[in-house]
């Protein structure tokens, strides 16, 4: 039996990276799977491993940065499924942005106003926007898990990349206050905080980072992580096994945070 069998799991962010290895891990593990992404193409390769997993799954192409269009994924998970039993949040940007979007990646002082609207809308406002309104359905249920993925760099600052690091601050942030209010209501909500991982958003960095002189500057692994090593933190938080962890912050990180 699967460790998340009976239940229905929204993805976001489910088009690529982290969000795709949540996916198709949840559907290998039982769940109905609903993935969310921009792209539509990007969307059908991952519910086609789903597919070959045997698994069982919808997608639906949305800007999650645009209220509505987190409305109308919300609804079309509700006529899909009838229910929402775990939410996992992976919509999002990294480093890899300031390739088609210069600027957005830069620290405080050389960051354009429009620049941090941009990154804030994608990383932060979609997780507000959708998890407003699936805890208005869990709620009712009276049940459910919440994962967020955030990041290490929420845990501390950065030199650069100054709107991605406060974005997934305030994430971290926002989980806990969630965990601390919808409690009563049999709500768990968590985070998980990757450190460097092997996709697309960083992988212009990653050879400098982990193939150069010392590569464990930036991990005592020395390596960075799989999406799917990140989607299994992912698994344990959205199951039942973590029926007793809320507010917790679970850093995926090669030891990063571990350092002095």
């Amino acid at each position: 039996m699967g460790r998340l069998e009976g239940k229905t799991a929204m993805v976001t962010g489910a088009g690529t990276g982290i969000g795709r290895a949540c996916m198709v891990l949840f559907a290998k593990h039982g769940a109905k799977v609903f993935g969310i992404s921009r792209t539509q193409t990007n969307l059908e390769e991952t519910l086609s491993l789903v597919n070959a997993e045997g698994g069982t799954g919808s997608v639906f192409s949305a800007d999650l940065s645009d209220p509505q269009r987190a409305e109308a994924s919300v609804q079309r998970m509700m006529d899909d499924y009838g229910r929402i039993d775990i939410l996992l949040n992976a919509a999002g940007v990294g480093y890899s942005i300031k390739d088609t979007s210069p600027g957005s990646m830069n620290p405080v002082h050389s960051t354009p106003v429009d620049k941090w609207r941009e990154v804030m809308a994608i990383n932060l406002d979609s997780v507000f926007y959708v998890c407003r309104l699936v805890l208005q359905q869990m709620q009712k249920q009276q049940k459910g898990s919440i994962v967020t993925v955030s990041s290490v760099f929420g845990l501390g600052g950065a030199p650069d990349a100054h709107t991605y690091t406060a974005s997934k601050g305030a994430i971290i942030n926002l989980t806990k206050s969630m965990a601390v209010a919808y409690v009563d209501d049999n709500i768990r909500v968590n985070s998980v905080a990757p450190g460097f991982v092997k996709t697309q958003m960083v992988e212009s960095v990653l050879d400098m980072l982990f193939e150069g002189e010392n590569p464990k500057l930036f991990a005592p692994m020395a390596r960075p992580a799989t999406p799917e090593e990140v989607a299994y933190a992912c698994l344990y938080l959205a199951s039942d096994e973590a029926s007793y962890c809320t507010g917790t912050i679970l850093a995926v990180d090669g030891g990063s945070t571990a350092r002095a």
